[in-house]
Parts: C-alpha cells; structure tokens; sequence
C-alpha cells in the first residue's frame, strides 16, 4: 500500500554495525523489495553532518560500516565519529581520538 501511496519510504536505522549494502543484502533476504537509497541509517545522518561541515574523521566505527564513510577524507583528523566499534576502543585509538 505504501508503494501506491504518494509518499516517500524510507527504511530508518539507528545502527552503526554495517554499512547500508549490507543492510540492503539483509533485508532482500527477509523479502523487502527496497533500493540503498530507501536506507537511511545513524551512519547516513553522520556522513551527511561530515560533509556539511567539511570535517576530515577518525572513524571510531566497526569495519562493516566503513564503506558507508567512501570518499570522506581521513587524513590529519578534526572531528571523530563514535558507533559501536568495541574492538576499536583500546587506549591507542582512545588517545588519537582525544587528541
């Protein structure tokens, strides 16, 4: 019905475990006939916040969600995403973060 309906859909995550390909490949597999660009996730709204405010990252995020971050500059850091990232908060990347 949503489909007929004259209105936008769009599927809306707060995760920040997998990147939205991922997402897309597992909702296909429950049977959702959706596009990537339906998906809006915390990582979109971050990407989105990065580019409006030209902003180069340190991605404290997991490996899964990083090619949502494709094309954002990284290098010589000025702002940090945070997302559930366990294995990336150790004291090393705690410090580069703080700095």
């Amino acid at each position: 019905r949503l489909r007929s309906a004259p209105v936008t859909v769009r599927f809306v995550t707060n995760t920040t475990k997998e990147s939205k390909r991922d997402l897309l490949a597992r909702l296909a597999a429950l049977g959702f006939d959706i596009a990537e660009h339906e998906i809006f996730s915390s990582l979109t709204a971050a990407r989105n916040l990065l580019e409006q405010q030209h902003v180069r990252p340190l991605l404290l995020v997991d490996d899964k969600a990083l090619p949502d971050f494709t094309g954002i500059g990284t290098d010589n850091p000025n702002a940090v995403v945070v997302g559930l990232a366990p294995e990336h908060f150790h004291y090393e990347m705690m410090n580069r973060a703080f700095r």
